[in-house]
């Protein structure tokens, strides 16, 4: 998978710029709110349009102006796509965002996912170890969206029938006939959900070695990664889970148990991470996860996804500032840094980003 170009205009800070990324190691450089980070995030949304910051549509579109549009040329096995991104705003004749590939739109935009394959890290991923299982469990629905797009349709099936559930449950005594539609749910529900549960675990099954053998290298054998998956059913399915739940269910209001609630935990030397690694362990076990992400979609798709590294080498010692550096090689990766003197000692393609333009000189 490569990017060939990237053209932004109303994105965010940027008025207009445009960048052809190196086959290999592509650095932006300059210092905060310059846009590079900005950039890195439109390079995402050709993925599915979604932003890795999970931004709203006001946010992305620059100050004073109307929509704002992502355009980009992409390869993947010779073929080359042009995927354009279009972000409407207050005043438009039609809101939102918009995606076309090659000139054909889609009725959704997320629904490109799987047309270009990226993997990206920020600092705000550090919470896919310390932060809520809400995180985790996007990291891995949103890895399956880009590799299986038969996920997506099952996954947005899932959250409308929760939804509809929870408000029969929260009028469940003053609705009529409620027992027999809550059948009705609970059946739609048993489909999708253990879909969805048995697709997870099976890529973090795949993801596991990889990211333990990542993070070995990483530490240089001192530490061990171990990954656990916390699943909401057991061997008995979902459907007698949402039976078993039924009454509490009733009694809470809410679905209290599903796909929705699942969680997998990270232990290094045995120890819970959330609880006892360190700045420096969090790092380098998300950039474990991250490589290892790459890896398996590769494994998958015969395809390597562009990845996409924003601040990837602050609070990481020289070794594994190395390692990191040594894995950019062979692949297209785009990386945004405040000093290019990390990257002097390799080959990639320095560009610098001031106020929202791209120059090849400081």
């Amino acid at each position: 998978m490569k990017l060939k170009h990237l053209c932004v205009e109303n994105y965010r800070n940027i008025k207009h710029a445009q960048f052809s990324p190196g086959e290999e190691l592509t650095v932006l450089c300059g210092e905060n709110g310059q846009g590079k980070t900005n950039l890195l995030e439109a390079v995402w949304l050709l993925t599915g349009s979604k932003s890795f910051r999970n931004a709203k549509d006001a946010q992305l579109i620059r100050e004073d102006q109307a929509f704002a549009v992502v355009e980009g040329e992409t390869e993947c096995s010779g073929l080359e796509k042009q995927i354009r991104i279009t972000i409407s705003g207050e005043g438009c004749e039609k809101k939102g965002r918009r995606a076309k590939v090659n000139g054909v739109e889609y009725a959704r935009a997320t629904s490109i996912a799987g047309t270009f394959t990226a993997v990206v890290f920020d600092p705000g991923h550090l919470s896919l170890v310390k932060g809520s299982p809400e995180g985790r469990r996007r990291f891995l629905d949103a890895a399956l969206c880009q590799l299986y797009p038969g996920y997506l349709s099952v996954f947005r099936t899932y959250t409308r029938l929760v939804m509809q559930k929870n408000a029969l449950l929260k009028q469940y005594h003053a609705t009529f006939g409620a027992a027999e539609l809550l059948d009705v749910f609970d059946e739609k529900l048993a489909d999708a959900g253990q879909r969805i549960s048995e697709k997870r675990q099976a890529y973090l099954k795949l993801l596991t070695p990889l990211v333990q053998e990542n993070y070995h290298d990483i530490s240089q054998g001192r530490e061990i990664l171990e990954i656990q998956y916390k699943p909401s059913f057991d061997e008995l399915g979902f459907a007698h889970k949402l039976q078993e739940t039924r009454a509490r269910d009733i009694s809470a209001g809410f679905c209290t148990s599903g796909p929705h609630k699942e969680d997998f935990d990270i232990f290094l030397n045995g120890k819970l991470a959330k609880l006892f690694a360190s700045q420096g362990q969090q790092r380098s076990a998300v950039l474990s996860l991250k490589l290892a992400e790459a890896a398996a979609a590769q494994s998958i798709t015969g395809q390597h996804p562009v990845m996409l590294l924003d601040d990837v080498l602050s609070e990481l010692d020289d070794m594994r500032q190395g390692y990191l550096l040594s894995r950019m090689e062979q692949r297209q990766t785009i990386v945004t840094a405040c000093d290019a003197e990390l990257f002097r000692k390799t080959d990639g393609k320095v560009l610098y980003v001031k106020h929202g333009e791209i120059s090849e000189t400081i």
